[in-house]
């Protein structure tokens, strides 16, 4: 399997420059940085949608709720906060995560003190799915921006991010 950054190079040719790139448009640099933003974000989902299925056997907005849960402190998330945060309905949310429940990779206790709060937990099956996952899940994302964004593109959104700790490296 060809490295992303090569297979992009290979499609690049058929595809219009990347819009941050001509700066010659209507649009200034922030609206034109928030477009392809927005195409990352679009082919990566799209990208991310099979991969998913395949290897975690959830939905898209399941996956993005282990994702949160993934990043946080062992004890977990109040539901409310999960909704806040994904920005979605906590009736949806409901749905999503009683999916989750059944299928094995969160559990819902009741938040303390609070007998309406619920706290949501990952599971060490869904932990270990997760790290089982992360190469193909981490491939996809790579295979996907470098179809809609060109490398300084891709370096300066790698440059938002923060840099890996040694702490990090230890609670992995």
């Amino acid at each position: 399997m060809a490295d992303p950054e090569e297979r992009s190079e290979e499609h690049r040719t058929d595809l219009p420059p990347c819009p941050t790139t001509l700066g010659t448009g209507l649009l200034p640099p922030e609206l034109r940085a928030w477009m392809v933003m927005l195409a990352g974000v679009g082919a990566v989902e799209q990208r991310l949608r099979g991969v998913v299925k395949e290897r975690l056997d959830v939905s898209h907005d399941e996956f993005l709720v282990l994702c949160l849960l993934a990043e946080l402190p062992p004890e977990g998330l109040r539901m409310t906060r999960i909704a806040e945060l994904l920005g979605r309905p906590k009736t949806r949310l409901t749905y999503q995560i009683a999916c989750l429940q059944r299928a094995g990779l969160v559990s819902r206790q009741a938040a303390c003190g609070d007998r309406r709060g619920v706290v949501v937990t990952l599971t060490e099956k869904a932990r270990l799915l997760l790290t089982e996952a992360s190469g193909a899940l981490a491939a996809a994302v790579a295979e996907a921006l470098a179809h809609v964004m060109g490398p300084t593109q891709r370096e300066a959104m790698r440059g938002l991010l923060p840099e890996p700790t040694a702490e990090d490296a230890t609670t992995s």
